[in-house]
């Protein structure tokens, strides 16, 4: 009875966790303080709940442990009594669980200070999948491969910068709120590629990394429901999660996108992606509809009121430099759930979407993908041209997609004894074991 009971705190914690946090921190002001508060609830359900029984409100039950204890360290702190009676005043005086508003105005600006730009990437990834995706340390340091000792590190030192630098528990407002959304973004999708094709181990896939990351894309996307790029995110994971099945053969090997049985490629969550990208577009067109009509009544004042109709026709079209990466990027894996065989791959639109994305952020990793497509379009010669272009970028020094790309493109020209090197080198370059052994197998094969 007692590990049925603890079960169900586990999955109790797992949902309650991040808004308990969450409502904390916009109590104490203190990510780190709230984290500590909440765990001390926890304690008292373990405590507790196996003798008296789950209570009907579990998330109000451990708000309200949570903030006693809080008053009761702050009547114990003598040091920070200034500025915290007048807290304690408020913590006492709260005395009804906050409003489901209340709970995701928090959230939000816990998903924001949890990805603030003054921690490094490592630190916003680990802190993040701490307080919103509930994460132990243990399960941190096991999904990145590295000792728990690190991981534990990362969030101590996240949570003292946070304190130390006073970075403020809100939404940022005005211009730096994009900057700021893409740090949101770029954690989450890095969890979720972390998950979806793991950078070292014995394992080609987490799929609890992209659980994960999915889970907290939705969450966003709920609480930024007017954000074209937080669909376009959303889109982009629920249609690559889609094939997670397919993915990984019956020895746990890998299998590669052509190659996959799309039978098996789930069409509830493509639907899902497809629906998220919908709405991703849709809100694009809109803040560019209405980007282009505020520009026009500018040029109204300056112009005849007939040119500046006319010009909102045209203004609205230029809605490519609206639509984000995420969602360009989504409507680049709609292109393939939307294919029942791959000899149905739109490759030029695909071609054509990658050069938007190029002109919109260049990378050369971007550049490798668009020279795939273009090889896929156009021919192998054509991706082989691109990529001798980008051969000498620093970013793509000891990067083994690159080799193993140019392999694939050489083995397709004939040229196998170059194809075979690039393999090989590709496979001296990973550290994913699943992975050097499908890039020896290719090698094999020249």
């Amino acid at each position: 009875m007692a590990s049925d009971t603890h079960r169900a705190i586990e999955a109790v914690w797992r949902i309650e966790a991040p808004r308990l946090i969450a409502g904390l921190a916009g109590l104490v002001r203190d990510v780190g303080l709230a984290e500590e508060l909440a765990q001390d609830a926890l304690v008292a359900a373990l405590e507790q709940w196996p003798e008296s029984g789950v209570p009907r409100n579990p998330g109000a039950w451990l708000m309200t442990v949570s903030k006693r204890r809080a008053v009761d360290l702050i009547r114990r702190n003598e040091r920070m009594s200034r500025n915290l009676a007048e807290l304690g005043h408020r913590l006492e005086t709260a005395a009804e669980p906050p409003e489901p508003d209340e709970i995701e105005d928090d959230l939000l600006r816990l998903v924001f200070t949890a990805c603030h730009p003054a921690l490094s990437m490592e630190a916003r990834v680990a802190l993040t999948l701490r307080v919103l995706g509930g994460l132990s340390t243990d399960e941190i340091a096991r999904a990145f491969l590295v000792p728990e000792a690190t991981a534990a590190q990362r969030i101590v030192r996240a949570k003292r910068t946070l304190a130390d630098r006073k970075v403020p528990f809100e939404v940022p407002q005005g211009a730096e709120l994009a900057g700021r959304l893409s740090s949101v973004l770029e954690v989450i999708y890095l969890i979720f590629n972390e998950g979806y094709s793991a950078t070292a181990g014995d394992d080609w896939m987490r799929p609890g990394l992209c659980e994960d990351a999915l889970r907290l894309g939705r969450v966003l996307a709920g609480l930024m429901p007017a954000e074209p790029e937080v669909h376009g995110l959303v889109a982009l994971m629920e249609i690559q999660a889609s094939r997670a099945a397919a993915r990984v053969g019956p020895s746990g090997e890998p299998v590669l996108l052509l190659e996959q049985d799309r039978t098996r490629w789930d069409r509830l969550l493509i639907g899902r992606g497809l629906a998220a990208l919908t709405r991703a577009e849709s809100l694009a067109e809109e803040r560019a509809r209405s980007l282009a009509e505020e520009r026009a009544r500018s040029l109204a004042e300056e112009r005849a009121r007939s040119l500046a109709e006319e010009r909102v026709e045209s203004l609205a079209e230029e809605r490519a430099g609206v639509v984000g990466p995420y969602t360009l990027q989504a409507a680049i894996a709609a292109c393939h759930a939307r294919a029942f065989d791959p000899g149905d791959t739109d490759w030029v639109r695909i071609a054509s979407l990658y050069e938007s994305l190029a002109r919109l952020a260049r990378s050369p990793v971007v550049e490798l993908n668009r020279a795939v497509a273009l090889s896929m379009a156009y021919g192998p010669a054509v991706g082989l041209d691109l990529l001798d272009q980008i051969m000498d970028e620093p970013a793509l020094k000891g990067y083994h997609l690159l080799p193993s790309v140019r392999g694939d493109l050489l083995f397709r020209l004939g040229r196998r004894g170059e194809a075979r090197a690039e393999f090989e080198r590709a496979a001296s370059m990973t550290r994913n074991s699943r992975e050097r052994a499908l890039l020896r197998e290719r090698a094999a094969a020249c």
